[in-house]
């Protein structure tokens, strides 16, 4: 089999997702019998300080035996997420005013040891 013809039989079917730095791949694809299955691939990028660029990605095998299970978990937990946090992006990146729970909670108790911490040493016992 030529090249080209293993190329086209591996790109059945694809879409994109762009998200910022980040690009996800859906394709289908064939199995050497001629099955179908899917990947997912999460690209992303970085930036290097002199400007230049490279990409991780992660990909994912999911073949036909795993699409149920797979799908009722994802909705699964998407739904979750949405229940407990609404639909709104909640972080440092997408809102100037974020302030990370723990720093709200911290008082002048971070600025002076507490009792359990720290222990009095009385010099004339040296």
């Amino acid at each position: 089999m030529r090249e080209n013809d293993m190329l086209e039989k591996e790109e059945i079917f694809s879409k994109v997702l762009r998200a910022g730095r980040r690009t996800y791949f859906f394709d289908v694809r064939a199995t050497k019998a001629d099955d179908y299955y899917i990947t997912i691939t999460e690209s992303k990028k970085f930036t290097e300080e002199d400007g230049s660029f490279h990409f991780k990605k992660h990909k994912i095998y999911l073949y036909k035996e795993d699409f149920t299970a797979f799908a009722e978990i994802l909705e699964e937990m998407t739904s979750y997420v949405l229940n407990h946090k609404g639909e709104e992006v909640i972080s440092e990146r997408h809102q100037k005013d974020f302030k990370k729970e723990y720093n709200s909670e911290k008082t002048d108790e971070s600025e002076t040891p507490s009792s359990s911490t720290f222990t009095d040493i009385d010099f004339d016992d040296i």
